[in-house]
């Protein structure tokens, strides 16, 4: 398994693959922060239309980046994300939505999931945990977002079991990845955010917390793993980029290392 950035012919990163998903049933990837329009400090290839940016540049992004995928985006899906754990599945009635406009995305909503062909999922990130899920038998796709608030809701356990309940995934089946996110050498938390993730998940709470000079270190990656796990995922079938996104800022936005005022890229899933 691995997890491969794609260049152009300049050598500028792109966007990011996984290896453990099947080309010929979905399309996939994570993008980084090149090849766009937007000027400073969302450059260049932002795809949030909620962060301030111009959104004539943050549409002519998307269209670039539907684009290198080979995607259509006349039906590219997007939510309003709050940091829940609200799951939506996207038929053809919810297709398309979001695409030109954050008051027209799907509402309050934290994970997408869809079996319809050709109707691009796409989640914003910057820091938060990607969750990408295939499942290969009902050809059913889903993205989570695995901030702090997410993930100590079990945003992606409960994205698996909505799969399951909607889709007939059996979890055995299915295929996951953890996108590039900020690490635990980054993360620096208070007392109080450990605490609530000590009261979540007592069982493995060492796993996922520990103390670097007198402060709390938060493992995001490691939370939604053992989340995977619990919902029944084989290990061998979980991948993981590994990649913190506050070490490698001038590769992915990081709202750690640059502040509030920056661009986000995006995961995208589409059921072929």
């Amino acid at each position: 398994m691995a997890f491969l950035l794609h260049k152009d012919e300049n050598g500028a990163e792109r966007y990011g693959t996984f290896s453990i998903f099947p080309e010929d049933t979905v399309i996939h990837a994570v993008s980084t922060r090149f090849g766009g329009v937007s000027k400073t400090p969302y450059d260049s290839m932002n795809l949030a239309l909620h962060v301030g940016d111009e959104a004539a540049d943050v549409i002519e992004n998307r269209r670039r980046f539907l684009g290198m995928l080979g995607l259509d985006f006349d039906r590219l899906t997007t939510p309003e994300q709050i940091h829940g754990d609200n799951i939506v599945r996207v038929g053809e009635g919810e297709a398309g939505r979001g695409r030109l406009s954050y008051a027209d995305a799907i509402p309050a909503t934290d994970a997408l999931m869809t079996d319809v062909p050709g109707v691009p999922l796409m989640l914003c990130f910057a820091d938060c945990t990607p969750i990408l899920l295939f499942d290969p038998a009902h050809r059913a796709a889903a993205i989570a977002h695995g901030g702090w608030k997410g993930t100590v809701r079990s945003i992606a356990l409960k994205t698996v079991r909505a799969m399951a309940d909607v889709f007939g995934t059996q979890p055995k089946d299915c295929l996951a990845a953890i996108g590039p996110a900020i690490g635990p050498c980054c993360y620096e938390v208070g007392r109080d955010v450990a605490d609530e993730f000590r009261k979540a998940f007592p069982q493995y709470a060492g796993e996922i917390i520990s103390e670097k000079n007198g402060s709390a270190h938060l493992d995001l990656w490691q939370a939604n793993r053992l989340q995977l796990e619990e919902a029944g995922l084989l290990p061998a079938h979980i991948d993981a980029s590994g990649v913190c996104t506050s070490c490698h800022a001038r590769t992915f936005f990081s709202y750690r290392a640059e502040g509030p005022t920056i661009g986000r890229i995006a995961a995208i899933m589409a059921v072929k």
